[in-house]
């Protein structure tokens, strides 16, 4: 933002621009204030719900999904085995993750500096989960937020106690069943069903490991709630080097608004701003704050303040999108331009990063072959006068085939004798053993010899590597 325009939005307040150095949820003593949120509802707010249900479909639906009896999606860190929309990843494929993570982090800045902190709103589990299932769960039970505020600072009766302990369970309830599914994620849904099935001492580690997530998200949902958006998530954080003056977020139109107050029938229509300082666009947000104040670090456009003053602007028979979605320049000069030199680096960058990324993934094969000389050995010279090097393979099998293969070298006359059985590839493995190459003597002609082989499976070459045969110098 501007220094102009933060001129421009200090004369409009009259000097009130204390928000910015002021947390919405502590008070001046360092105290949480809980916050009792006005229950939404409106357009925008029906098409939040629209997305979040898709969403959280999603998130539960696509554990249970498998191709060929594999999970469709698994993150499984710990035995560094991941699969994505029913593709096997190895460690080997290590390079994939870290360029797609580097084309989340531009997305993310681009998404940013051209919509804001929309995807707080819309998409975050965080907000999801609060807004979408556990508030909801505590409208039902407690009320709106009056009647929530009454609820909290009432003795505590038999009706106090029973609504209480009923949150509470229901929260704890489905903070357990976001933990399973969480890790149905991490180690698959079936092991998951193991541990939910069989005796606690078969399976304590899981067991142990389904109350800590349990009670985190428990936690975090249950109590830290907005604290994580306002506090603790980075993301937010980003927000105030990522936008400038020509991002879209949630404004309040200031040059519409002010001054505000409160309209009778004696005013004439252009007297005062459109807002008449009913404060429900404060009432109604998740975090607290008042959106007449200015972007704020806690805001996760949710939109839920647009639909309450876009009722209240229908009521007092005035134009809707008082709050809205714009820029700061789009408020102060009625004009948007989203493409500046920012979004047009990011856009660049981040077609570099995918366009890479689409020509690695054509580039990686099933089955990836790894395969040098043995540590500490040169040659040896059988009793016919041929020469042999040892070399130890690897056969890093990325799909569901079981097979035997073959390995043929292609760029000079040699044979292969496999130490042990013939190599043999299992499904989403790494198999290991040692073949010796062998050479003859007259092909021989230097110290180093450069190898090209292939790796056949059922008469198909499935990969071509390469190595060094060692012979006397001659």
């Amino acid at each position: 933002m501007k220094e102009s325009d933060l001129g421009i939005l200090d004369e409009i307040y009259d000097g009130v621009g204390t928000f910015r150095d002021e947390l919405a949820t502590v008070d001046k003593s360092g105290k949480r204030k809980w916050i009792f949120p006005k229950k939404p509802k409106g357009p925008f707010y029906n098409y939040r719900k629209f997305v979040s249900y898709i969403l959280l479909a999603i998130l539960f639906g696509l554990p249970w999904i498998k191709v060929g009896g594999k999970p469709f999606v698994l993150f499984n860190v710990l035995e560094r085995k991941f699969i994505l929309f029913g593709v096997y990843f190895s460690p080997q494929d290590f390079h994939l993750f870290v360029i797609a993570m580097l084309i989340s982090i531009v997305f993310i800045a681009l998404f940013t500096v051209v919509f804001g902190r929309l995807f707080c709103g819309w998409v975050c589990p965080q907000t999801i989960f609060m807004e979408m299932v556990y508030r909801r769960i505590e409208y039902a039970i407690e009320g709106d937020y009056k009647s929530q505020m009454r609820l909290d600072n009432a003795s505590w009766t038999g009706s106090k106690i029973f609504k209480k302990i009923i949150k509470q369970v229901l929260f704890f309830a489905i903070a357990v069943f976001i933990a399973h599914t969480f890790l149905a994620y991490i180690i698959g849904v079936d092991e998951v069903m193991n541990i939910v099935s069989e005796p606690v001492g078969e399976n304590m580690n899981g067991f142990i490991s389904m109350i800590v997530f349990s009670l985190i998200f428990y936690g975090v949902f249950a109590s830290l709630r907005e604290q994580v958006c306002t506090t603790i998530c980075p993301y937010g954080r980003l927000q105030g080097v990522l936008l400038d003056d020509k991002s879209l977020a949630v404004y309040y139109d200031f040059e519409r608004g002010e001054p505000r107050g409160k309209i009778k029938k004696k005013d004439e229509v252009t007297a005062k701003g459109d807002c008449i300082d009913c404060k429900l666009c404060l009432h109604v947000c998740p975090t607290g704050i008042d959106i007449r104040n200015g972007l704020q670090l806690e805001c996760v456009n949710c939109t839920a303040c647009m639909d309450v003053c876009d009722e209240v602007m229908v009521k007092i028979k005035r134009p809707k999108g008082l709050i809205r979605m714009d820029s700061l320049e789009g408020i102060i000069s009625g004009s948007k331009n989203l493409f500046n030199t920012r979004v047009i680096a990011y856009s660049i960058v981040l077609v570099g990063l995918i366009f890479l990324e689409v020509i690695l993934m054509s580039q990686r094969s099933d089955v990836e072959t790894l395969m040098l000389r043995t540590p500490g050995t040169l040659y040896y010279k059988a009793e016919n006068g041929d020469y042999k090097n040892l070399y130890n393979y690897q056969l890093n099998n990325k799909t569901e085939m079981n097979a035997v293969v073959s390995f043929e070298v292609t760029n000079i006359s040699a044979s292969i004798e496999y130490v042990g059985d013939n190599p043999v590839i299992l499904p989403n493995q790494i198999s290991e053993g040692a073949l010796f190459i062998i050479i003859d003597d007259e092909k021989v002609i230097r110290r180093k010899t450069r190898l090209e082989i292939n790796v056949i499976m059922n008469d198909k070459i499935i990969d071509e590597v390469s190595s060094t045969f060692y012979g006397p110098i001659k």
